[in-house]
């Protein structure tokens, strides 16, 4: 629900009980983290990391680009500090923003600036920044792989990468191949999840066409399990879920990761 020392010590114990590889944390106030505790806690388990957001609506690039360059400055910094290899997510706004009709040319240039700033600070850093579409119910700024593809390329930052989700592909793409093939020459990263958000391979992705065709692109990024059983209640909200997506964690972690697993191997990407 919060990655505090409490949930840090949790999540990191029970990813190593799994045998997973890496942590995706969810860095929603990052001033609140003790990131001398995450990076010891996550050192000691010989856990890798990347961190997650969606900006604060008081901060939405798109209206407040100089409020969301001091915002992505901190939480950059605070992944630093916890020794993450790169922060992704809807860093280009909020979760839930929308304005009821398409983006301005004023909102994308605003974007544009904000994220400039942020990857040269991230390059400082040594940390990578990726960008996450999001369906047309979370975000009306960018939906689609190649929508991130543009605003990189209009960027040109090397630090930049594209950050693909299934649950969003399956609304958003013409075939759920087609965001991956969009994005193949900046994806970087990718959340695996299920239809419904629950437990991946309960639902309707087709997750054969999503393995072969990272398999054809030659991908060797991260691949992300996202499943949401326990939120805090402002993702909650701005991600519009009402109702348990699965009975229990060990339903998600006990079916949906052997799954994955399972594909993955298929497909020659693990």
């Amino acid at each position: 629900m919060s990655w505090d020392r409490e949930g840090c010590e949790r999540a990191v114990a029970k990813a190593s009980s799994y045998g997973m590889d890496f942590l995706e944390i969810a860095l929603l106030d990052p001033p609140s983290v003790d990131a001398d505790h995450s990076r010891r806690t996550l050192e000691a388990a010989g856990m890798r990391s990347v961190c997650s957001l969606g900006l604060p609506q008081a901060v939405w690039a798109s209206h407040n680009p100089d409020g969301a360059v001091d915002f992505l400055k901190g939480a950059l910094d605070k992944a630093a500090a916890i020794g993450a290899e790169a922060l992704s997510g809807v860093v280009y706004g909020g979760i839930g923003e929308r304005s009821g009709k398409p983006p301005t040319t004023a909102e994308l240039d605003n974007v544009a600036r904000a994220l400039t700033e942020a990857a040269a600070h991230a390059k400082s850093l040594g940390l990578l920044l990726g960008i996450e579409p999001v369906n047309r119910y979370e975000s009306h700024l960018l939906n689609t792989g190649a929508q991130a593809v543009e605003m990189i390329e209009r960027i040109g930052s090397d630090t930049l990468f594209v950050h693909l989700d299934t649950y969003h592909m399956n609304i958003e793409e013409k075939g759920i191949a087609q965001g991956i093939l969009d994005a193949r020459d900046h994806l970087r990263y990718i959340h695996l999840s299920e239809s419904d958000r629950g437990t991946p391979g309960w639902g309707t992705v087709q997750w054969d066409e999503i393995f072969a065709t990272l398999k054809a692109i030659g991908f060797d990024g991260g691949l992300a399990m996202e499943s949401f059983i326990d939120m805090p209640p402002e993702l909650a909200y701005g991600l519009s879920v009402w109702r348990p997506v699965a009975e229990s964690e060990a339903e998600v972690m006990e079916n949906g990761l052997p799954f994955l697993r399972g594909k993955a191997r298929q497909y020659g990407l693990i």
